[in-house]
């Protein structure tokens, strides 16, 4: 068996601390994070003897780390990362661009800095910014596949003010946290809430939401919201002046 050794540059690797490996073959990528003193001197890769898909320091539920080695490693996980959806997304977005030959292309590519982990262009939304989830409304993340993954799902719209943690009691069940990723797309918010406002970029908590009507002027009422801040997605979030959208079950 010929196993092709790769590793990802990165000014964590150039002061020994962490370091990854990717073992090929047959086109399975198989993540492993070790740190420096593992490392072979010859073929500069780990044994294979370290933590395989491991997300220590990640945000699961935004699917955005605070280092770019375990980003990498987290989205390297067949479970986490689906290769067909992968695949389809754009490395750029030109029309001209291609798409990613592999996923550890893709996941190599995305844990880097992408434009939904900045703000203003010149800051980072938080930490946790090497995020590995699909674009938001990529064309990667087809309608199909995100209302197969809101299968057994609940969608409910709450009243205004009111937290997708008690929008769901209220209905006999829990909130789900990690399918509010999947509702904060435009595509998906669209199906439930009018957003005759239109669907626009924020940040919050209390996100994705729908403005109420009877909200001050400069808050768009009747807008639906999503938040770039995915590391701010949370059951708990709530605002006077918006309505959530709930993945209870």
């Amino acid at each position: 068996m010929i196993l092709d050794f790769k590793r990802i540059p990165s000014a964590e690797i150039l002061f020994k601390e962490d370091i990854y490996c990717l073992m090929t073959t047959q086109h399975i990528f198989v993540g492993y994070v070790c740190d420096g003193l593992l490392m072979d001197p010859q073929s500069r890769c780990c044994p294979g003897k370290g933590v395989k898909y491991s997300c220590h320091g990640c945000n699961l539920l935004s699917q955005c780390c605070n280092s770019y080695e375990f980003c990498v490693s987290c989205c390297l996980n067949p479970a986490r990362t689906q290769k067909e959806q992968a695949l389809k997304v754009k490395i750029a977005k030109q029309a001209t661009a291609g798409t990613y030959a592999s996923v550890f292309d893709f996941c190599a590519g995305r844990c880097r800095h992408n434009s939904e982990s900045v703000v203003h262009e010149n800051a980072y939304l938080s930490e946790f910014h090497h995020c590995f989830s699909l674009p938001l409304n990529s064309s990667g993340a087809s309608n199909s596949y995100l209302e197969g993954i809101l299968n057994g799902i609940n969608v409910i719209v709450g009243r205004q003010s009111e937290s997708c943690n008690s929008v769901c009691k209220s209905n006999g069940q829990s909130c789900v946290p990690n399918k509010l990723l999947v509702l904060n797309q435009c595509d998906i918010m669209q199906k439930y809430l009018s957003c005759k406002g239109a669907c626009l970029a924020s940040m919050g908590a209390d996100q994705p939401a729908e403005v109420v009507d009877d909200a001050p002027k400069n808050l768009n009422p009747g807008a639906c919201l999503f938040t770039q801040a995915q590391s701010m997605l949370s059951c708990d979030g709530s605002h006077p002046f918006t309505r959530r959208l709930c993945p209870c079950a």
